[in-house]
C-alpha cells in the first residue's frame, strides 16, 4: 500500500505539472542550419571499375555439371562493368575533395557529383592505404568547401552529424554522438595508425568517405568503416580523426605519398600480473616483446621487456596508442621515450626511421637439433640448437617439449612448441641458463617470462611459489 500512495503522489504532481507548464522541456540541437551550410561542400562519388565477374545467373548446386556447361556457367566471362558509389567532400575551392581509398581503389573513372547537379571527372591526386583516405582533383573554381575542426576538440558525448550517399540515396542526414575516441582497428595489412572516432551515427554503404560534423559545422572526421553482421548499419560507426585526415592530406598533395615515423618493436598489452612483474603501479603502457633487427629501436637502446609509458610527451595507456602516435611523427625526427624497464623509470631519446613500404612479417622459429632436456617448472625442455634457414632468426632459448596439466606453465599459458628467450629480466640462452635463473629467482611473486610462438615474441608471467 505504501508504494501504491507514492505512485499516486507522483502521478498527481505530474499531472499538476503538465497542466500549470512548469515542467522544463529537454532541447535537442537544431540541425537544420548546419545542414544547410555544409552540405554543398559534401560530394557523391561514382565509381566504374571494369572486373572480371561470373555469370549473371548464379549456378545452382544441384545443377549437374553437364548442364552449367550448357547453360554457359563454365564459360570464363570478359571484364564487365561495374559501378560503386561513396562519398567525400571539398576542401579547397580549387577542386581538391577528400574520399577513401576503398571508395576509388580500381576505378577506371570517378565521377564526382555535387548538390547542386554539378558533374565533374576527378583524378586521384594520391592514396594511402594504412589510413584508408584518397586525395582526388577536379577542375572547378570557387567552390563550397568544409573546414576542420581542432584536432583536440572533441569528446566522448559530443554531438556529430553525417552527411553521404548511403545506399545511392543522395545526401542524406543522420545524427548521434561520440561513443568513443582513439579506437584501434587493425586494417587488412595488420597494421593500426588510426586512432578511429566511434559513433552511434548510422553509416552505411555508400557514406563512405563522407564528412562528420560536429555541432559547429566542422569537420571532425571521415566515415570509414562499419561493424555489421548484415552489412547495414548496426550501431557501431568509426571515422578517421581530423588529425589524421590533415596529415595525410597535405602529404599527398605535396609528394603524392604518405612517410610515417617507424619505431621497428612488437608490442603487447601490461595485464596486472605482467605489471606487477615490471613493477608498474599500474597496468599501462606498450609493453616491447621483440625489437626488430636494425630498428630505430635497436639504435635507439630500446630492449624487449621494457614497457613504453609516455612517447614524445604523449601517454601511452594500451599498446595500440604507441603506432597512433609513432605515425604522426615526421621520419628522422627524435622523440623522448619513458620506460620502465626491470621496474625502473627511464627516459630515452629515440630517432625514427621511415615505415618500410611493407609491414615486416613475423618470422616463424621452427626448432633444429635437441640435446639435453630437462624438467622444470612442470615443463620438458630442451636445448634450441642450429641456425639459418632452419630457425631462421633463432638461435638460442630452449624449447618446450611438453607440458604438465596444473602446472605453473600451465597456468602460465605455456604451450609445446614454444621456444623460451627470456625468464625474469635476464636472457635464457640454453638449458643451463634457464636452470640458473629459475634457481635465482625469489618465490612468492610472479615473473615475466617471453617466449616465441609462431614467429611471434609473446610476454606472459609465471608464478614459481
Amino acid at each position: 500500500m505504501p508504494q501504491l500512495k507514492n505512485f499516486l503522489c507522483l502521478f498527481i504532481l505530474a499531472n499538476a505539472l503538465l497542466q500549470s507548464g512548469s515542467l522544463i522541456a529537454i532541447e535537442l540541437p537544431d540541425f537544420t542550419d548546419l545542414i544547410e551550410q555544409t552540405s554543398p561542400a559534401v560530394v557523391k562519388i561514382n565509381v566504374s571499375s571494369s572486373r572480371s565477374n561470373p555469370s549473371a545467373y548464379a549456378p545452382n548446386s544441384q545443377m549437374p555439371e553437364i548442364y552449367r556447361d550448357f547453360f554457359g556457367f563454365n564459360v570464363p566471362q570478359s571484364p564487365q562493368q561495374q559501378s560503386s558509389v561513396g562519398s567525400g567532400f571539398i576542401i579547397s575551392e580549387d577542386g581538391y575533395v577528400i574520399t577513401n581509398n576503398h571508395v576509388v581503389e580500381g576505378a577506371d573513372e570517378i565521377l564526382v557529383r555535387l548538390s547542386d547537379r554539378q558533374e565533374f571527372y576527378a583524378e586521384i591526386v594520391g592514396t594511402d592505404v594504412q589510413s584508408d583516405m584518397a586525395l582526388l582533383k577536379i577542375n572547378g573554381d570557387d567552390l563550397p568547401t568544409v573546414t576542420f575542426a581542432d584536432p583536440d576538440d572533441i569528446e566522448v558525448g559530443d554531438w556529430v552529424l553525417a552527411i553521404g550517399s548511403p545506399f545511392d540515396l543522395d545526401y542524406s542526414a543522420s545524427v548521434g554522438i561520440v561513443s568513443a575516441i582513439g579506437r584501434s582497428l587493425p586494417n587488412g595489412s595488420g597494421t593500426d595508425y588510426v586512432p578511429f572516432i566511434q559513433t552511434d551515427v548510422a553509416i552505411n554503404p555508400g557514406n563512405s568517405g563522407g564528412p562528420l560534423f560536429n555541432l559547429d559545422g566542422e569537420v571532425v572526421g571521415v566515415n570509414s568503416q562499419i561493424y555489421t553482421q548484415s552489412g547495414g548499419y548496426m550501431g557501431l560507426s568509426f571515422a578517421i580523426p581530423a588529425a589524421v585526415a590533415l596529415d595525410v592530406t597535405e602529404q599527398l598533395k605535396s609528394t603524392g605519398v604518405v612517410s610515417r615515423g617507424w619505431l621497428g618493436v612488437y608490442i603487447q598489452d601490461v595485464s596486472q600480473d605482467l605489471a606487477t612483474s615490471f613493477g608498474l603501479d599500474r597496468p599501462r603502457g606498450a609493453l616491447i616483446s621483440r625489437v626488430g633487427e636494425g630498428s630505430p629501436a635497436e639504435s635507439s637502446g630500446l630492449r624487449a621487456g621494457d614497457v613504453i609509458v609516455e612517447f614524445d610527451g604523449n601517454q601511452i595507456e594500451y599498446s595500440h596508442d604507441l603506432p597512433h602516435v609513432v605515425g604522426l611523427i615526421e621520419p628522422g625526427s627524435t622523440a623522448e621515450a619513458v620506460i620502465y624497464r626491470q621496474g625502473r623509470r627511464n627516459s630515452l631519446d629515440v630517432e625514427l626511421g621511415a615505415l618500410p613500404g611493407q609491414p615486416v612479417a613475423a618470422t616463424r622459429a621452427v626448432p633444429g637439433s635437441r640435446s639435453s632436456s630437462s624438467a622444470i617448472f612442470g615443463m620438458e625442455l630442451s636445448d634450441l640448437s642450429g641456425s639459418g634457414d632452419e630457425n631462421q632468426d633463432l638461435t638460442s632459448g630452449v624449447l618446450i617439449e611438453s607440458v604438465a596439466p596444473g602446472s605453473p606453465a600451465a597456468e602460465a599459458g605455456l604451450r609445446e612448441g614454444d621456444i623460451i628467450v627470456q625468464l625474469g629480466f635476464s636472457e635464457v640462452r640454453n638449458l643451463n641458463d634457464f636452470a640458473e635463473i629459475a634457481s635465482d629467482l625469489p618465490r612468492g611473486k610472479v615473473q615475466p617470462i617471453r617466449f616465441y610462438r609462431d614467429g611471434n615474441a609473446i610476454f606472459r608471467t609465471i608464478d614459481i611459489d
